[in-house]
Order: structure tokens, then C-alpha cells, then sequence
């Protein structure tokens, strides 16, 4: 489960800088990013409850 969320969170975060290098996808970065979140979130409440 660990993996998977590192996994997600690697591709969150390389859409993100992809988004911001590319003045166009800015809109790419945006979704990046609280897709980053989330599963930063969801991340953190899965080990909460463990």
C-alpha cells in the first residue's frame, strides 16, 4: 500500500513540474498538485488508522 501511494504521489508531482515548465499546461500543474495532495492526504489517514 506503501508503494502505491509513493508511486501516485511521484506521478503527481512529475505532471505538476511538468506543468509549470510548460507555460500552456498550467492547467496540468494545477491538477498535479491537489492530486498531490489528496493523496498526500489519503496517505496520512491510511497510516493514522493502521
Amino acid at each position: 500500500m506503501i508503494r502505491l501511494i509513493l508511486l501516485l504521489l511521484f506521478i503527481w508531482l512529475v505532471l505538476a513540474i511538468i506543468g509549470f515548465v510548460i507555460k500552456g499546461l498550467l492547467w496540468l500543474a494545477v491538477i498535479g498538485l491537489v492530486l498531490f495532495l489528496a493523496t498526500s492526504v489519503w496517505g496520512w489517514l491510511k497510516r493514522e488508522r493502521a
